[in-house]
């Protein structure tokens, strides 16, 4: 087994499985430190902060945390970092979203604590572990081969990619606040807030913050504008008394 040198974080909401999956960690897998967080934005913070971390563990139900595509941002900044979802969803189409926006793999939260450990011990070697739900029931293949788009990546709309927190990086950019100012606004680090930037401009297919402002200020506008009419027709149409 390729042995992993360097620091690991795990990104849990749930404190008690946090530990459990530390000590096997630092135990079988021999990795020398853990870091444990509780969000998404602090896993961002970690790993702006720490370049020696080297595995990136996160569950999908956590603050911060919209759907797998919430990954983009480590991947597009971390290209260097083992990703590995841990997870308790079965759905087939959080381990496809998973996969295409890079991860290393994604264990199921029920796996026993010896499937866990060679799950991990694949994906250090240089494997990409999927489970074997996936390969289960009528159609398994389908999010993969049909037209349209999956959960997390509506299309036409690049903002429906994005993160609450990205959304509202945006929104701030839009206002014109430095990384500074808007690291201050949300109470975050600096380093998050241009890792949550860089996911963005990614999203948005745009090459810089001046022209995200400038694609915020036309669209959104246009999105809350549109909104604004809906929510008045059903409001109008509604009958009284």
């Amino acid at each position: 087994m390729t042995r992993i040198t360097g620091t690991a974080v795990i990104a849990d909401d749930d404190p008690f499985f946090r530990i459990a999956l530390a000590s096997i960690l630092t135990g079988p897998l021999g990795i020398a430190e853990v870091h444990q967080v509780g969000s998404l934005d602090e896993a961002l913070e970690a790993l702006a902060e720490r370049p020696d971390i080297r595995v990136a563990l996160f569950d999908l139900a956590m603050p911060g945390m919209e759907s797998a595509a919430s990954l983009s941002a480590v991947r597009e900044c971390f290209p260097d970092v083992l990703t590995v979802v841990v997870s308790g969803s079965t759905d087939r189409e959080d381990v496809f979203l998973a996969l295409r926006t890079g991860a290393h793999g994604f264990v199921p939260k029920g796996s026993s604590v010896e499937a866990l450990i060679q799950a991990l011990r694949m994906v250090f070697d240089g494997f990409v572990y999927v489970p074997s739900f996936v390969t289960q029931g009528p159609g398994a293949a389908a999010p993969l081969a049909r037209g349209g788009t999956n959960r997390g990546e509506p299309a036409g709309d690049p903002t429906a990619s994005l993160t609450p927190r990205q959304r509202q990086v945006l929104d701030l950019i839009v206002a014109g606040q430095s990384n500074k100012e808007i690291a201050r606004s949300l109470a975050l680090g600096e380093g998050t807030v241009k890792i949550h930037v860089a996911a963005l401009l990614k999203a948005l297919g745009v090459p810089n913050r001046s022209a995200a402002a400038a694609w915020g200020g036309a669209n959104l506008a246009r999105q809350r504008g549109a909104l604004d009419r809906w929510v008045y027709s059903r409001t109008s149409n509604r009958p009284s008394g």
